[in-house]
């Protein structure tokens, strides 16, 4: 099969909805990350995602439908705080779960009675949703584990020759997927932290509570991007607390490496002799966008990336941390 990658147009969106309506998959973009997008109320379509990523067929997916899709179509139950909430942060990157009207393929949910529903804020894909008019299961657009991707060649990389269409929406700004808000309580929980903070919740509805899963017990996965190794390069990854010991481990090593730090940390390890050093952003919004890339760009360059994990642990940096932690779970975070 040929992989095409295409500008977003009047013309390929054509194309995209006609794939879709013959099952295939596409690969769209979205303010967050790149999905692998497909016909949510077809079963054959659904499967081809999870084959084509190697996806876990217990890790449910997401919805993704336009601004002005009638939600009660597919979901039973829209709770007064949802509203609020869809009113203060759609179309943007949060993911709302609700009781499940079960009109949507049953693979979706991976047997849940819930669904995850999202509003994509990207141009592109309001534009290629409103054009085949259909939620759209999209997980992100990378070979299930690895590192998510932030541009159109990124999918391409992993995807080259198992899927028709690629379409190129640029750099995605927001970096992370999309927060995860279970909205089937009485109060608003976060399931998978991002760009949108249990903070940012709490001041439009008052309460946001924050979900630990407990898969020891038996728990069924309840979101995306909860399991415990994901969002990993190819290369090794170790991640510290202390300079001084990441710089330490940085000395050890006897391949290629590099360092993944803050700004305000790079001077301390050029002048130590650093040959690598990837600077992370100054702000939890840059370093938000500049992660999955520079995960990328350490598999392509190194065998090893020794991480210093940034000092703000609040807010987005919880959504940072969470996929930074992710991206070396085989390894214990130096304390």
């Amino acid at each position: 099969m040929q992989t095409k990658i295409e500008k977003i147009t009047p013309e390929s969106l054509r194309e995209a909805k006609n794939l879709i309506d013959r099952g295939e998959v596409v690969a769209i973009p979205t303010e967050t990350v790149y999905g692998l997008g497909g016909n949510a109320f077809d079963d054959n379509a659904v499967k081809k995602i999870f084959e084509v990523k190697g996806r876990p067929n217990d890790n449910p997916l997401i919805a993704h439908v336009h601004l002005d899709y009638d939600l009660l179509k597919i979901v039973d139950y829209d709770p007064p705080y949802a509203k609020k909430l869809r009113e203060a942060f759609l179309p943007g990157p949060l993911t709302l779960v609700y009781p499940s009207k079960g009109k949507v393929s049953p693979f979706v949910s991976c047997g849940l009675d819930t669904l995850a529903v999202r509003v994509p804020a990207h141009e592109g894909a309001q534009a290629f949703l409103r054009e085949v008019g259909i939620p759209i299961v999209a997980p992100s657009a990378n070979l299930s584990r690895h590192v998510s991707p932030t541009s159109a060649l990124h999918v391409y990389n992993d995807f080259a020759g198992k899927i028709p269409l690629i379409l190129d929406g640029g750099e995605c700004e927001g970096g992370i997927e999309s927060t995860v808000c279970d909205c089937t309580g009485e109060v608003p929980t976060i399931l998978r932290p991002g760009l949108v903070t249990r903070e940012m919740i709490a001041s439009v509805v008052g309460v946001c509570e924050v979900y630990t899963p407990d898969f020891k017990a038996g728990e069924k996965v309840k979101s995306p991007g909860v399991l415990y190794k994901h969002y990993a390069p190819k290369c090794r990854v170790k991640s510290f607390l202390r300079k001084e010991d990441a710089l330490a481990y940085y000395a050890s090593l006897d391949c290629s490496r590099a360092v993944l730090c803050e700004n305000l940390e790079t001077e301390f390890f050029r002048k130590a002799g650093c040959e690598r050093v990837y600077d992370l952003g100054e702000t939890p919004a840059q370093m938000a966008t500049n992660l999955y890339g520079l995960l990328r760009k350490a598999e392509e360059e190194c065998d090893e990336l020794v991480v210093l994990e940034p000092r703000e642990k609040e807010g987005v940096m919880q959504g940072v941390l969470n996929r930074l932690r992710k991206a070396c779970a085989s390894e214990d975070i130096k304390r």
